[in-house]
C-alpha cells in the first residue's frame, strides 16, 4: 500500500528529536501551559492539545513497492504522535488516492478501491506501570509495544489486518540523537487473500532513529531514519512457487523541515522483496509482468501542525 509505512519516520521519534532540538530541553509546545502570573497573562496555546501533537497533510508517493505493481499516489493523511504518561502513542490514518491522482494500479477512494488505511502504533511504559527503573547499561527504558495495521477494502483481496505485538526499549547514546528499538511477533488476520491469512507468521526487528539537524530560518530541521525487518514467516512455503518471500526489509530515510504549524517533508525508502513480493514474474490473467519488490520509492509532503 502507498500510505503504509511512512508511519513510523514521523513518529514519537519526531518528539523527542524535537526534543534534543531545544536548549531547554522540552518542546515548545509543553511550555505554553506554563503558569505565568494570572491566567489572562498566558500565552494563546500553539496547539489544540499540549502533549499529543496532530497534523494533516497531502503526501505524494511514486515507485512503492508493498504489492505486486508499483504504485504512485497523492493521498490526504491525519497523523498524531505524543506521550502521556505510561503511554507512548503514534498514528496516523490515510485516505488512498484522495484527489483521484495516481498511476494505473493505485486504488482508492476516488476509483472504488480502499476508502481508508490506518497505522496505530502504542507503547506502553513497563516502567512507569511498576512503578520501578528497569533501565540497565545502554536500555533507558522499556515498553509493551504494538503496531496494529488496518486497511479497510471491500473485500478479502483488498483488505489486511496485521498486529504486531512485543518488546520496546528507548537506547541511550553519546549523540543528540533519539535511537529506539523494537521487536515483535506477528498475528495477521486478512492479508490481501494472502496464503498466511488467519495465523501466526513470523517476527519484525524494527529500529528508530531521529537527529535534530539545527534551525534554519525560523524552521527545525531534523533526520529520521528507521528500518523493520520481517523475518520467520512461512508465506512462501505455503503459497509454493516462487513469488512470494519468507522476508521482506524496508529502509526509510526522512528529511523534516517544520515551522510552528507549517511542516514539509521529502522521504527516500528502499525495499527488498517489499510486502514479501519475491520479485518473479506474474499473471494474474491478463498476461505475465515483472513483480519489481525490490529498489527505491519516494515521498513528499506539505502539511499543517495543530
Amino acid at each position: 500500500m502507498a500510505a503504509a509505512a511512512l508511519a513510523l519516520a514521523l513518529s514519537a521519534a519526531q518528539a523527542r528529536a524535537d526534543t534534543l532540538a531545544e536548549s531547554g530541553g522540552t518542546p515548545p509546545e509543553l511550555n505554553t501551559t506554563a503558569v505565568m502570573g494570572t491566567a489572562a497573562s498566558q500565552p494563546a496555546p500553539r496547539y489544540l492539545s499540549d502533549w499529543l501533537h496532530q497534523s494533516i497533510g497531502v503526501i505524494g508517493s511514486k515507485d512503492i513497492r508493498f504489492g505486486p505493481y508499483t504504485t504512485n499516489d497523492v493521498y490526504l493523511e491525519y497523523e498524531y504522535f505524543g506521550r502521556k504518561g505510561p503511554f507512548d502513542l503514534y498514528g496516523y490514518v490515510d485516505v488512498p488516492r484522495a484527489f483521484g491522482v495516481g498511476n494505473g494500479y493505485d486504488t482508492g477512494i476516488t476509483n472504488k478501491g480502499s476508502p481508508l488505511f490506518s497505522e496505530q502504533e502504542p507503547r506502553v511504559s513497563i516502567d512507569d506501570l511498576l512503578g520501578k527503573h528497569l533501565g540497565f547499561g545502554p536500555f533507558k527504558e522499556w515498553y509493551a509495544a504494538f503496531d496494529w495495521i488496518y486497511d479497510q477494502g471491500h473485500n478479502v483481496s483488498g483488505r489486511q489486518n496485521t498486529l504486531y505485538m512485543g518488546l520496546g526499549t528507548d537506547i541511550a547514546t553519546p549523540l543528540p540523537v533519539y535511537l529506539s528499538a523494537n521487536f515483535y511477533v506477528r498475528r495477521q488476520w486478512e492479508n490481501y487473500g494472502a496464503a498466511n491469512a488467519n495465523s501466526w507468521d513470523g517476527y519484525r526487528a524494527q529500529m528508530k532513529l531521529a537527529y535534530p539537524i539545527g534551525t534554519f530560518s525560523g524552521g527545525n530541521l531534523t533526520f529520521v531514519s528507521f528500518f523493520n525487518y520481517d523475518f520467520g514467516s512461512r508465506l512462501a512455503e505455503e503459497t509454493g512457487g516462487n513469488t512470494r518471500s519468507d522476508t521482506a526489509f524496508v529502509s526509510t530515510n526522512v528529511l523534516i523541515y517544520e515551522f510552528k504549524h507549517w511542516r514539509f517533508w521529502t522521504a527516500a525508502r528502499y525495499f527488498h522483496n517489499g510486502g514479501q513480493w519475491n520479485g518473479s514474474t506474474l499473471n494474474f490473467g491478463s498476461g505475465p509482468f515483472q513483480n519489481r519488490s525490490t529498489g527505491w520509492g519516494y515521498y513528499a509532503s506539505v502539511g499543517y501542525r495543530f
